[in-house]
């Protein structure tokens, strides 16, 4: 299910996206937010995202974000 709320994702988050050639199949790729380029608070079909390699997609899903190793206690 897409994510259509701009405000859910942030620039540096991990996610997984369905790029335009894509979209028949609903193949997702994963990737790391560097840019949002949907201007509108909400989208139907996902917020338009590019990734930091460059692929522009919708994002589907927020992947939860990794745990800093150095805050756990041993």
């Amino acid at each position: 299910m897409a994510v259509v709320n701009r405000k859910d994702i942030r620039p540096g988050m991990t996610v997984d996206i369905v790029l335009k050639q894509d979209q028949r199949t609903g193949k997702t790729s994963r990737g790391v937010v560097r840019e949002i380029l949907t201007n509108s608070p909400r989208h139907p079909r996902g917020i338009k995202v590019r990734l930091q390699d460059g692929r522009v997609g919708r994002v589907m899903e927020i992947l939860p974000q990794a745990q800093d190793s150095s805050s756990s206690q041993h």
